[in-house]
């Protein structure tokens, strides 16, 4: 039972603050630092989930801290949706056959392109 002194927070308005206090920092947040900016300050095991749960959306990079990770707001696009790729590559059990499938339907200029950088990486 909540007490009449703690304010609940709308759905998902919890983890829109984390990432309001993780993009107006400049670099990165442990979820105990994270914790002490919220005002009412939610358990620490909230705010490791929260930001846990924001890392396997990309919208967060982590870095080891101690014994704890330090949170980043991922402020490029791109790094976010690449974050959201390889979460998604490695939630399944067959990565060749989801990463062929993908591969397959690829326009040729889409194709053209992986594999332009591809040799530019040196993964080819």
């Amino acid at each position: 039972m909540t007490s009449p002194s703690r304010q609940r927070r709308d759905r998902g308005g919890l983890e829109s603050e984390v990432l309001a206090i993780l993009a107006g920092t400049p670099g990165p947040l442990t979820p105990g630092e994270v914790a002490q900016r919220l005002a009412p300050p939610p358990a620490y095991t909230t705010v490791m989930t929260v930001l846990s749960r924001l890392h396997d959306k990309g919208a967060v990079s982590r870095v080891r801290s101690g014994r704890a990770y330090a949170y980043s707001f991922q402020r490029d696009e791109a790094a976010r949706r690449a974050a959201q790729m390889r979460n998604l590559l490695g939630e399944g059990q067959d990565r060749a056959r989801v990463l062929a499938q993908f591969v397959g339907e690829l326009s040729e200029q889409d194709e053209a392109l992986l594999q332009r950088l591809l040799r530019e990486s040196g993964g080819t």
